[in-house]
């Protein structure tokens, strides 16, 4: 059985995404996790908000093995920690089921992930050689 046009066009996305243009997704999924787990802890629909929590979680994991921690030295260290203390953060919320950690946590996400626009974009014009012991080429 194939998978609808949507579906296709979803998968596809991922597949032709450079490296940048996918550590960018996986911010933005966390963050449109995280704020679905939000939404889900205010309206006390606990279910909702577990897996949309879990799902960020997932995410800032893959976040964290895709770290080059011997390449990537202080950088991806203090990277590391961080995602660290998000998963630590958004279990608390699940706990709980505080929505003011889960802000904490997407603003966290928020700036690291311009933070990687800025050198993304230094990349593309020459100016930056490393990614921060992120390993960006696939």
């Amino acid at each position: 059985m194939s998978a609808n046009p949507y579906q296709k066009y979803k998968n596809a996305q991922y597949e032709t995404a450079s490296p940048e243009q996918l550590l960018l997704m996986l911010y933005n999924g966390a963050i449109k996790f995280a704020g679905q787990a939000r939404i889900g802890l205010e309206e006390k629909n606990i279910e909702v908000a577990n897996n949309k929590l879990k799902k960020t979680q997932d995410i800032i994991n893959e976040l964290m093995v895709s770290l080059d921690l011997d390449q990537g030295g202080e950088i991806a260290g203090n990277l590391y920690s961080l995602y660290e203390y998000m998963n630590r953060r958004l279990i608390q919320a699940n706990i709980r089921k505080d929505p003011k950690i889960v802000d904490e946590v997407v603003g966290l996400l928020s700036e690291i992930k311009e933070s990687w626009e800025e050198v993304i974009t230094k990349m593309r014009q020459g100016t930056v050689q490393s990614a921060g012991g992120l390993n960006i080429e696939g």
